[in-house]
């Protein structure tokens, strides 16, 4: 299985496991943005806990699953969005208003696309959850 994408691939693999009503998951391999992604997640409610587990190659993602998640992938091409032109994005991705959240990476770091709103910050997208 050839690995191109790590953000891509844990993300299918959350999808997987919450189509099959699992409790938890592994992904590997672990990276610094899907570790960064994974804390949104579970700010905004979706996932629970998650912990790295260090086998001394790249290192997993152990994530506990709360069975809130209808679908989650990423957005290719990471397309940029300026601060306040996130209505369009949430149009294309979101099934409607005030239902889940878009994945933005900005300057601050990564942030559910309401807090990217607030703080005025534009970035790039990474990923949708609903």
């Amino acid at each position: 299985m050839t690995l191109m994408d790590p953000l891509a691939n844990a993300l299918s693999t959350i999808m997987n496991n919450e189509v099959r009503n699992k409790g938890e998951c592994i992904l590997h391999p672990a990276s610094k943005l899907t570790g960064r992604v994974l804390r949104v997640m579970q700010q905004n409610g979706y996932i629970g806990e998650f912990e790295f587990i260090d086998d001394g190659r790249s290192g997993k993602f152990k994530v506990q699953l709360l069975g809130r998640i209808n679908r989650c992938g990423v957005v290719k091409p990471r397309y940029s969005v300026k601060a306040h032109n996130f209505e369009f994005w949430e149009k294309r991705y979101l099934p409607s208003r005030d239902i889940g959240m878009l994945v933005v990476t900005t300057p601050l770091g990564v942030l559910s696309h309401r807090e990217a709103n607030e703080k005025n910050a534009g970035g790039s997208l990474l990923a949708y959850v609903f």
